[in-house]
C-alpha cells in the first residue's frame, strides 16, 4: 500500500494523554545511563520495539546517520481497549538538529478526513481501530502530505506511575481551578502521577473545552521532557524503563535511541508547540471538525521548516 497515495468521543477524556515518555526515554535521559543498563537494552529491543511495513527502515536509518530531521507520530491509546482501541491523542513530533528546535503538532481526535486502506471519511482517531499503527500511519501523513520516520504508541495506563518514577513534573497552569480532591492554581505547579492525571482530564471547567485539554497535554510532554533531562540519579532508569516496556511499543530499536541521543538531544531547547484549527460541523449527528486545505498547508510547512 502506498504510504502517499491514501489520505483520521471517547468517554475517557483522561486516556488522551500524549506519548509523554518520548522526552524522557529519547531526549531526556543522558547516553550513559541508558548504556550501563542491560535491561534497557533488553526491554527495548524485546518488549517495545514493534516494526511497520508502513515506514522504510533503511530510509529512516540513513536520515539518523546524517542528524537529518525525524518526524515521530506519538498514539496515546484507551488503555481499556488495547492495542487496537481509538488513538485519542495524535501529534507529530518534529525534531531538527539544524536549528535546534522540537515542534510538537496536535491533531484533534474529531478531525474528518479519508482513512487510508478504506477509502471512507471518518474521525482521524478511528484510523487505529480499523487498522492499528500502520493505518494510523498511513492516514496522519495522507492528511498531512508528510513522511513519517518513527512512532511511539503508549497504552496510557503507565502514566500516573511514570510521572511518579520521575518525582514530579511542573507545568505552567493558565486557569484556577480544582476538582474537589486537587487546587490548580494559576502560574507554575508541582504534579505527581496522581495529580498529573487530574490535570488532563479536566475539561468542562476549561472555557476553551476540549482545545484547553490538549493544551495541557502539551504542558505535560513538556514537564516530563524537561524533568526527565534533569533526572539526577541513574538508579531510576531500570523503573522507568520497566513501566516504559508494559505500555509502549514503537520502531525504534535501542540502537535508534542512543543516536537520537547522541545527535538530537538539544532540539528539546527550543520547543513550539500547536494545534490544528478547524471548524465544528454535525454530519448525518455526527461531530466533526473539518480542517481547511490552508490549515493543513500551514501545519506541513511547520513541520517541514518552511514557516
Amino acid at each position: 500500500m502506498s504510504r502517499k497515495s491514501n489520505r483520521r468521543k471517547s468517554s475517557k477524556l483522561w486516556l488522551k494523554i500524549p506519548l509523554i515518555l518520548i522526552g524522557v526515554l529519547i531526549l531526556g535521559v543522558g547516553a550513559y545511563a541508558f548504556t550501563i543498563y542491560n535491561n534497557a537494552a533488553k526491554t527495548v529491543n524485546e518488549k517495545m520495539h514493534e516494526p511497520v511495513e508502513s515506514i522504510d527502515r533503511e530510509t529512516t536509518k540513513k536520515k539518523m546517520k546524517e542528524t537529518e530531521q525525524l518526524n515521530i507520530l506519538l498514539l496515546g491509546i484507551d488503555s481499556e481497549q488495547g492495542t487496537s482501541g481509538r488513538s485519542d491523542a495524535m501529534m507529530v513530533l518534529s525534531l531538527n538538529p539544524t536549528d535546534d528546535s522540537m515542534k510538537l503538532i496536535s491533531i484533534p481526535r474529531d478531525t474528518r478526513t479519508t482513512i487510508a486502506g478504506k477509502g471512507i471519511e471518518d474521525k482521524i482517531n478511528h484510523a487505529h481501530a480499523f487498522g492499528g499503527t500502520e493505518m494510523s500511519i498511513e492516514t496522519i501523513e495522507n492528511f498531512l502530505d508528510i513522511e513519517l520516520d518513527y512512532y511511539v504508541r503508549m497504552n496510557m495506563d503507565g502514566l500516573s506511575e511514570l510521572v511518579d518514577e520521575l518525582g514530579t513534573i511542573t507545568v505552567d497552569n493558565e486557569i484556577a481551578w480544582n476538582d474537589h480532591t486537587y487546587d490548580f492554581n494559576v502560574g507554575p505547579v508541582e504534579l505527581d502521577g496522581d495529580q498529573t492525571m487530574a490535570y488532563v482530564r479536566m475539561r468542562k471547567q476549561d472555557p476553551n473545552g476540549d482545545f484547553g485539554r490538549t493544551s495541557r497535554q502539551r504542558q505535560v510532554i513538556e514537564g516530563i521532557i524537561n524533568k526527565g533531562a534533569s533526572v539526577g540519579s541513574v538508579t531510576k532508569i531500570n523503573s522507568t524503563i520497566d513501566v516504559l516496556g508494559n505500555n509502549m511499543a514503537t520502531n525504534l530499536d535501542f540502537d535508534d535511541m542512543k543516536k537520537l541521543l547522541s545527535g538530537y538531544k538539544n532540539t528539546r531547547k527550543n520547543i513550539e508547540s500547536y494545534q490544528l484549527q478547524g471548524d465544528g460541523t454535525t454530519i448525518d449527528g455526527v461531530y466533526y471538525l473539518i480542517v481547511s486545505g490552508e490549515e493543513i498547508e500551514k501545519v506541513r510547512g511547520m513541520i517541514e521548516g518552511e514557516v
